[in-house]
């Protein structure tokens, strides 16, 4: 059992507090975050465990919610081996979901030595989160699976090109790591 652990909720826009909330762990990215004396919705968008600061955004498609890169475990494949393209030219181009009725997203894996993959997308999309399975398909066919363990910089980051700490407003470092289960 987890006891909660009170925090704040912070704007990811420019750091100004809107609200306390009872733990982190009641969130999930892309949920609704319930402010009080807020006109309009807010949206999780990243968490700082640590600090128990929950990141919300003032909209449902902000870009802090949407990436295009990410890194799982070893990945699990369906035909014991990686595709021989893959091991051949160590990049292959397929397609990913992370979410059972989700649409097929085309992607390009490269294959790390330890056996997992670092996964491209073709487009950003929204509410990727470290824990989940992103699963590959070849056609109809599924190659396997891997536990996304890190997320790569959200698309408002990217859009910032700037360093947060400089800029002064203490924001999560927007590389989202996960330690696998044993």
């Amino acid at each position: 059992y987890l006891q909660p652990r009170p925090g704040n909720f912070v704007s990811i826009e420019d750091g100004k507090v809107l609200g306390t909330h009872k733990g982190c762990f009641l969130y999930t990215f892309g949920q609704k975050a319930k402010l009080r004396n807020c006109s309009h919705a807010w949206f999780v968008v990243d968490k700082n465990i640590s600090s128990g600061e929950v990141f919300v955004a003032p909209c449902r498609d902000h870009p802090s919610l949407y990436r295009d890169l990410l890194r799982t475990n070893r990945v699990h494949w369906i035909a014991e081996e990686p595709p021989a393209e893959l091991i051949q030219n160590k990049m292959m181009e397929c397609n990913f979901r992370f979410q059972h009725l989700m649409a097929l997203v085309p992607c390009t894996l490269t294959l790390n030595q330890d056996g997992s993959v670092w996964l491209t997308l073709a487009k950003p999309i929204r509410d990727l989160t470290a824990g989940q399975f992103a699963v590959f398909y070849k056609g109809d066919d599924c190659l396997g699976s891997g536990m996304i363990l890190r997320l790569g910089p959200s698309v408002f980051t990217l859009q910032q090109g700037k360093n947060r700490e400089t800029a002064g407003v203490n924001m999560p470092a927007d590389e989202v790591t996960v330690q696998p289960t044993k």
